[in-house]
C-alpha cells in the first residue's frame, strides 16, 4: 500500500464533475458522494484498489459505473485523479534521485556512521524520460534525436557527395598530369638522343625511365 497524500478539499475543481446518475438508487448503490469520495482517495494514492477499498466498494462496480452512460464526467475526473497520484509518486522519487537516501554503516556488527547514498537507476529513470533526446535507449525513426541525426547525416552526405562537374574537372586534371609528365619524359628522351620513344622496345623504354610502357595508343 502507498503512503497516501493529502486528499482534495471539497472545493477542489477535481471534485466538481457530473456524477454517474442513478433512477433508482438502492443501498449499495455508489451516489454521487461516494464517487467524490473515491475520486478524492484516487488522487491522494494514485491506486485504483487502494481508492476502492476506501469507500467499500468493488473494482468491478466501480469500472462498471465508469462505462455507463453518463458517466463522462467521473471517467475524466478519474483518469485526472491518477495522474494527480502518479505525479506525487514520481515527485517523492525525483527528490529521492536527487538528494539521495541517509543509510547507516555498520563495521563489525556496530553502527559506524551514516552515508547519503543515491540511486543510480532512479536517476537514470528520469533522464531517459525527461530527457530521452540525450539519455534514451532507443532512438527509433520518428524521434526527435533520430531525426535530427538523420537529417544532420543526409547534410553531410550531400556536402561530400561530388557533382558531375566536379567528378569532370578531377579527370581532366588526372589527364593533365599525365600529358605532363609524357611531355617531360619525351625531353629527357631527346636529351639522350632518342627521337621516337614509340620504336623503342618496353625494356629499353623502361630503362629510359619510360612510365607507360611500350608507350601510349
Amino acid at each position: 500500500m502507498t503512503v497516501p497524500g493529502p486528499i482534495p478539499a471539497p472545493d477542489d475543481p477535481l471534485l466538481d464533475f457530473a456524477p454517474v446518475p442513478h433512477k433508482q438508487p438502492r443501498r449499495n448503490s455508489i451516489t454521487a458522494s461516494r464517487q467524490r469520495a473515491f475520486i478524492a482517495a484516487l488522487a491522494a494514492s494514485g491506486v485504483v484498489a487502494q481508492a476502492a477499498r476506501s469507500i467499500g466498494a468493488s473494482l468491478e462496480a466501480l469500472y462498471k459505473l465508469r462505462h455507463r452512460p453518463g458517466a463522462e464526467g467521473f471517467a475524466s475526473a478519474w483518469d485526472e485523479a491518477v495522474d494527480r497520484g502518479v505525479k506525487r509518486l514520481e515527485d517523492c522519487a525525483l527528490a529521492r534521485a536527487i538528494e539521495g537516501e541517509e543509510r547507516m554503516v555498520v563495521s563489525a556488527g556496530k553502527v559506524v556512521g551514516t552515508e547519503r547514498r543515491h540511486n543510480e537507476g532512479l536517476v537514470m529513470f528520469f533522464l531517459r524520460h525527461r530527457r530521452a533526446e540525450r539519455y534514451g535507449r532507443e532512438v527509433r525513426p520518428g524521434h526527435p534525436l533520430y531525426e535530427r541525426i538523420r537529417a544532420e547525416v543526409l547534410a553531410a552526405e550531400a556536402a561530400a557527395q561530388p557533382s558531375e562537374q566536379e567528378v569532370i574537372d578531377s579527370i581532366n586534371r588526372k589527364i593533365d598530369q599525365m600529358r605532363a609528365r609524357e611531355a617531360e619524359m619525351q625531353q629527357m628522351l631527346r636529351e639522350e638522343g632518342i627521337d621516337d620513344p614509340y620504336g623503342l622496345d618496353g625494356e629499353a623504354l623502361a630503362r629510359a625511365g619510360w612510365p607507360f610502357g611500350g608507350g601510349l595508343d
